[in-house]
């Protein structure tokens, strides 16, 4: 296989897998409402669902560098495949009562969504070139919004139409059809597994320390938190906030959802084009930043008679910012990583990230809780991505400045 097909393959198969794994984590999010109601619980409890998610995520992302250098990436991702369509299932079985075996099986799917972006790290940082890296894991990552998207445009009608269960039975299912077409591309992507790769806590923790310590990686990891908080609270209470503070119909709110996901996937491929063609990582992760707290603000304060048309607007410029940042992110933890250690690295500021994740959604929910409305929650996003965009990106940028002109003065 030439070097040009094999990057073309394995940023195919990245991006198929990356939009199952997402429409498996959003789907909760998408029909909280039908859910809550028929398990007997307020529509809020999604965050504390999403926050036991991406608490597996955070946990499997530990040990996903040293996994993937066992397995490979691929047989990894096929694994992760299997454990969110597992998840889902198990929500699907769920009766009134069951809340304890549906966290259970959003810790499953966390599980299996946690690897995935080391896993494609490790898969395109081997066979992409430099130049165009931004631009390739933008590509990537444009499938966390796409499938979210794909979950907010056809789960609502699907649950309507037949149930949410049977929806949920239908994406398990799909997981089957996306693990048999990764099979036959396995062999060319997995080479080089090591068998003696080292998985324990320790060896992992380790890791996730060098990266906090490293000037380098460290912004990059941390800027991350904030964002992935700010990322999965817009996702995960956006059609909560339209239905029960702005009085949108669930297929209205699910279609403003596919919007903002949408413009998370042309955001992506943005940002990512302008990365590579500027140089400047930085600043574009410090526009973006502040641009979604500018939306996040304006969603927090939208009333009832906006116009329709002015929120579908408002969230796909906060769908292309507060979703659009990551694949800039990931190149650059790419490009900074030692030789063949990309998805170790990334694994290892995933366990950052993920956090970040974990926190957002609870904290977002229990603030929605204690004021009797979602405006506050996203209040409190604006002031995150505003505050990570100027300690991570903006202050960096604005240093590494002063220390070249510095330099040019001597």
């Amino acid at each position: 296989m030439t070097p040009a097909r094999l990057a073309g393959v394995a940023l195919a198969s990245t991006l198929a897998i990356q939009i199952y794994t997402s429409l498996s984590a959003t789907a909760v999010a998408v029909l909280a409402p039908a859910i809550a109601a028929d398990l007997g619980v307020p529509a809020r409890w999604v965050g504390g669902f999403v926050g036991f998610v991406y608490l597996g995520a955070m946990s499997a992302s530990f040990v996903s560098g040293a996994w993937i250098a066992r397995l490979g990436a691929i047989r990894v991702s096929q694994a992760c495949v299997a454990l969110c369509a597992v998840g889902l299932a198990g929500v699907a079985s769920s009766g009134a009562g069951a809340l304890p075996l549906v966290m259970l099986a959003a810790v499953t799917m966390g599980l299996g969504y946690g690897p995935i972006t080391p896993a494609s790290s490790h898969v395109l940082a081997r066979t992409t070139p430099a130049a165009r890296m931004s631009l390739v894991f933008s590509i990537k990552q444009t499938g966390v919004p796409a499938g979210a998207a794909i979950a907010g445009a056809v789960l609502p009608a699907l649950a309507l139409a037949a149930g949410w269960r049977a929806a949920f039975v239908a994406v398990a299912a799909l997981g089957v059809v996306v693990i048999a077409a990764a099979q036959p591309i396995r062999a060319a992507l997995d080479a080089g597994r090591r068998a003696g790769a080292p998985v324990s806590f320790g060896h992992a923790l380790a890791r996730v320390r060098r990266v906090s310590a490293d000037p380098r990686l460290a912004p990059l990891a941390w800027i991350s938190w904030a964002y992935a908080a700010t990322q999965v609270s817009l996702t995960s209470f956006l059609v909560v906030h339209l239905t029960g503070t702005l009085g949108w119909s669930l297929i209205a709110a699910g279609l403003a959802l596919s919007v903002a996901t949408a413009g998370g996937v042309a955001g992506r491929i943005l940002w990512g084009h302008v990365a590579d063609r500027s140089r400047a990582p930085f600043a574009v992760l410090g526009a973006t930043g502040l641009v979604s707290a500018a939306c996040a603000t304006l969603t927090a304060v939208a009333a009832p008679d906006w116009p329709a048309f002015a929120i579908y607007a408002l969230v796909a410029v906060f769908g292309a910012t507060a979703i659009g940042w990551n694949g800039v992110q990931l190149a650059e933890l790419a490009r900074r990583a030692p030789e063949g250690d990309a998805g170790a690295v990334t694994g290892a500021a995933g366990v950052i990230t993920f956090s970040g994740v974990v926190a957002g959604p609870p904290i977002f929910g229990a603030l929605a809780a204690l004021t009797g409305s979602t405006r506050t929650g996203f209040a409190a996003v604006a002031v995150v991505s505003a505050a990570g965009a100027y300690a991570f990106a903006i202050r960096p940028a604005m240093s590494a400045k002063r220390a070249v002109f510095d330099e040019s003065d001597h």
